[in-house]
């Protein structure tokens, strides 16, 4: 199996939403599976699950601090992106074998857990709870769409954020659990380009891919 990887630096949300949509048709039309890593501006995102009272900053707190919020079509609560988290977006087709929802988020999971384990960090997941989680501190939050079993949306680690911005929500609803980072945890953390070199492989050994092709684009230049 190929696969062609974008790096794509930082994307404006409601761009990356666009060319998410973009990518899916080309997929649906038989073009390639793709795996886009990314990061964008500070953005609070809404799922289709979201509750209102999950964004604890009005309007004018968030546009203080320069964030911007936006509905997705993702699964899931509301979740904040920004600079220092890792963003990736698989936008492929399931194989018949893998047309399994929660198959597809638990293996998002597991290629969390093994590029964090490529740092030391042992991580797991929790019952009743989706995403990545070190001790009771969630370090990645996963949100999925799936359309005629091609996927879109993904995964978001925290590398070096700000964990600050995390405080302008209930992060995917949940109000008992803190947020991490790699940078939290790490004495000396890596660079993004580092991490993302791990996710990949990660990515690549979980959903078996034995081709991959890598190139830098965005969606300026990507059409």
């Amino acid at each position: 199996m190929r696969l062609e990887v974008i790096r794509a630096g930082l994307v404006a949300y409601d761009e990356a939403l666009r060319w998410q949509e973009r990518l899916v048709e080309e997929r649906l039309a038989g073009g390639p599976d793709r795996l886009v890593l990314l990061t964008h501006p500070a953005v609070v995102t809404l799922g289709r699950g979201a509750e209102a009272e999950h964004v604890l900053a009005s309007p004018e707190g968030l546009a203080a601090r320069g964030v911007e919020i936006h509905e997705t079509p993702r699964g899931g609560d509301v979740t904040w992106h920004g600079p220092g988290q890792l963003v990736a977006y698989p936008v492929f087709g399931l194989p018949p074998e893998r047309r399994n929802v929660k198959r597809y988020v638990t293996d998002l999971e597991e290629v969390v857990i093994r590029t964090l384990r490529a740092f030391d960090i042992e991580a797991q997941r929790v019952d009743g709870l989706r995403g990545v989680w070190v001790g009771r501190e969630k370090i990645a939050a996963i949100g999925v769409r799936i359309w005629r079993w091609v996927t879109s949306h993904g995964l978001a680690l925290n590398v070096s954020p700000d964990l600050s911005f995390f405080g302008l929500i209930v992060p995917c609803g949940i109000s008992d659990r803190g947020v991490t980072s790699l940078a939290a945890l790490l004495a000396s953390p890596p660079s993004m380009e580092i991490v993302q070199s791990h996710l990949l492989q990660a990515f690549i050994d979980v959903f078996g891919y034995t081709e991959v092709a890598q190139r830098d684009a965005s969606p300026r230049y990507d059409r």
